[in-house]
């Protein structure tokens, strides 16, 4: 089993034990450096990096290989990249870049194959002048979203 399988897997262990937390990315560095970056459908707190920490950390022998290990909670700036992610941001507002154009919405679905976002717009009347509300309602699969990123309204 290499290094990487190794702790592939002692992450996948301490992640059963709290199923409210999920994955998002893990990298190991060719100087051993492993980042590990969670998310959870109630937040991810303190002790969870903790406890995840301590579930690979304490499985694996630096007499063997030595090591560095960060695991961190993914950030209020960094783009979704999980449907599980988009299913716990539904009602928020998103800013969603594809390849066409950047459209900054509210989510207000967020199915295995695509999200569904919600905005309203100015736009000119389509009899006589002047400018109205228009509510819009856009279906955009996963695979055409290049970006998309949580913004905080104060």
């Amino acid at each position: 089993m290499t290094f990487k399988e190794k702790v592939a897997d002692l992450l996948e262990k301490g992640l059963q034990e709290k199923p409210s937390l999920f994955l998002v990315d893990l990298t190991i560095t060719d100087s051993y450096k492993i980042m590990v970056t969670l998310d959870g459908d109630n937040g991810v707190s303190l002790q969870d990096c903790i406890d995840i920490s301590r579930a690979i950390e304490h499985n694996l022998d630096r007499e063997e290989q030595d090591f560095s290990l960060e695991v961190a909670s993914a950030g209020v700036s960094t783009p979704l990249k999980l449907v599980r992610q988009f299913k716990k941001n539904i009602g928020r507002t998103l800013k969603v870049k594809t390849a066409s154009e950047t459209i900054e919405a509210t989510l207000i679905e967020a199915s295995d194959d695509y999200i569904t976002l919600s905005w309203k717009a100015r736009e000119p009347k389509k009899i006589g002048k002047g400018k109205e509300t228009v509510e819009h309602q856009r279906d955009i699969p996963y695979a055409d979203i290049k970006e998309a990123i949580v913004i905080i309204i104060f």
